[in-house]
């Protein structure tokens, strides 16, 4: 055969480097192809509509954003994410006439270098749960197939039940960047969104909601909302919420997610999208109780192997795409 022949030097020409502002356009649309085609969408171009990963996660950290390119050609991209303690990585992105040529294992390089760099405890990723190919691909870097995550939606309802919250947008940036890394580092010790919470403030991608108990910061839900944020038309996007672990957190949590609601449906939106997974059992069914239904689910993978913040009392929202 000569296909093995004309593999090794593909993998021997691959330039992997950091990802420019003059490629966002050409891994915007890698992105949408490589999902698309993988989905066997009838125009992979149009996946996910006008919402946008690509840019909003360069801006947000060019440093750890990574291109690849074969003769002066782009084929992929990946991009880490620095949450203090935790890590994670995507969208991983290959040109679907590149697959299967080694294109994954060398953007994977840079990502584990990052992790490495920022002392990251417990790294993750989102994946296809069906996909052999894409779990062994992680498995070689150490990460370990766990529980399946649910990214859930509904549509969007205001609740008649109080909740003391307010905008990240009307507050004292240092002061509440504080007192959110005190709320997540109860949560899992050295989490930290800061990233997230000023990404979605500098880029004007939505509201950071934050829930109050008097001075108390109970919880706080990073929210992209509308087109070009990763929510997209008519939707917000709940990247990542979190409560205080105690008795009063089922509790706290239902007030958070009302108050998503609330502050989407001041903004026009009609659909909340959020993901959970599913070793947060408490979590995963208070958001079933809440009528949120699974449009598509994947598996967390680990490294090391180990829960995280994964489990069980702990009421986190994310998903790690």
């Amino acid at each position: 055969m000569e296909t093995q022949p004309e593999k090794v030097a593909l993998e021997a020409d691959i330039l992997v480097r950091p990802l420019q502002e003059s490629d966002l356009p050409a891994a915007d649309q890698t992105m949408r192809m490589a999902f698309g085609t993988f989905l066997d969408l009838p125009d992979p171009s149009m996946f996910m509509g006008d919402a946008n990963y690509v840019k909003t996660r360069w801006l947000a950290d060019p440093a750890a954003a990574f291109g690849a390119e074969v003769d002066g050609e782009f084929i992929g991209s990946n991009f880490a994410t620095n949450w203090g303690s935790v890590g994670f990585f995507g969208p991983i992105t290959i040109r679907p006439d590149h697959w299967d040529h080694g294109v994954g294992k060398r953007l994977m390089e840079p990502i584990i270098e990052c992790f490495g760099k920022w002392g990251t405890k417990h790294a993750g990723l989102f994946t296809f749960a069906q996909s052999q190919k894409h779990v062994g691909l992680y498995q070689k870097f150490g990460f370990w197939p766990r529980f399946l995550t649910a990214v859930m939606s509904k549509p969007i309802v205001r609740s008649n039940r109080a909740a003391q919250w307010s905008a990240f947008s009307q507050s004292e940036a240092d002061t509440t960047l504080a007192t959110c890394r005190q709320l997540t580092d109860s949560v899992y010790e050295g989490l930290d969104v800061t990233r997230e919470i000023r990404a979605v403030a500098d880029q004007n991608l939505g509201e950071t909601v934050l829930l109050w108990d008097g001075s108390t910061l109970n919880g706080l839900a990073v929210c992209h909302c509308g087109p070009n944020t990763e929510a997209g038309s008519g939707t917000c996007y709940i990247k990542f919420a979190a409560v205080r672990s105690g008795p009063g957190a089922a509790r706290a949590f239902e007030l958070l997610l009302d108050a998503c609601e609330d502050m989407a449906a001041t903004r026009g939106l009609s659909r909340i999208v959020a993901g959970v997974n599913t070793a947060r059992q408490e979590a995963y069914a208070q958001m079933m109780a809440r009528a949120f239904r699974t449009d598509i689910q994947g598996v967390a993978m680990h490294r090391p192997n180990e829960p995280g913040y994964n489990r069980a009392g702990v009421y986190v929202i994310d998903d790690w795409r």
